[in-house]
């Protein structure tokens, strides 16, 4: 028997069977469309609430910041200073150093010899020298030379010059305390006056000793000169 072209098959039973299945399984899967809401805005009623909720959003309070920033912003608000206490002492950066540690190590650079050498008198504990010795040779206060004496009863005077004395009123009195009132001499020392300088008031001047050319200035300018014995 000779097949005709463009002739179909006939299906077989279970080929129809397992068609009919999934046609069956595809019409339950069909998805069902919801009604429309109700209530559903138009689009322009939503843009609107969306932008009310927003500046209600910007209008409310914000909570308050925690961490860094509260803390910072907590210590400008407060600007008492803080209250200090015995605890809160301290030296001064700079005032105090640790102790120099000997013998521990030679990573300190003062382990083993611990600063004192090798051998020799220095080294050992005990060890004692007189103030200027020099390990025998000739100490400094011998080999330099030595002139003239020191005079054990030297007196000393403050100099006043005769033009540290023009800054006085005519006729005023001057006085070694006068002169340490105006720091023109120290308190309780004696004063000596010379001439330099010159002189066109007249001054009683007292003091415990006056050159000659301070004395004729004096003089020559109407003053006088009193001097004081002890």
């Amino acid at each position: 028997m000779v097949e005709k072209k463009g002739s179909k098959k006939p299906a077989s039973p279970a080929r129809r069977a397992a068609k009919a299945k999934a046609s069956a399984g595809g019409r339950k899967t069909e998805k069902v469309a919801k009604p429309a809401a109700r209530d559903a805005k138009p689009a322009g009623q939503k843009a609107k609430s969306a932008g009310q909720d927003k500046s209600a959003r910007s209008a409310a309070p914000r909570p308050p910041r925690r961490g860094r920033a509260a803390a910072s912003a907590s210590a400008s608000a407060d600007t008492r200073p803080a209250a200090l206490g015995i605890h809160d002492l301290r030296p001064a950066p700079g005032a105090t150093h640790s102790r120099k540690r000997l013998g521990r190590g030679p990573g300190s650079g003062h382990g083993k010899t611990a600063g004192r050498g090798n051998k020799g008198q220095r080294s050992r504990s005990g060890y004692r020298h007189q103030r200027g010795f020099e390990g025998g040779q000739m100490p400094l206060h011998r080999r330099v030379p030595k002139r003239g004496f020191t005079n054990i009863f030297r007196v000393e005077y403050d100099i006043v010059n005769l033009s540290d004395l023009d800054r006085f009123e005519a006729g005023q009195a001057v006085n070694p305390e006068t002169l340490a009132g105006m720091r023109l001499a120290r308190k309780n020392r004696r004063v000596k006056i010379l001439g330099d300088g010159e002189i066109g008031k007249a001054l009683t001047i007292s003091a415990h000793k006056f050159s000659a050319s301070a004395q004729a200035k004096i003089e020559a300018a109407g003053g006088r000169c009193e001097v004081i014995s002890n």
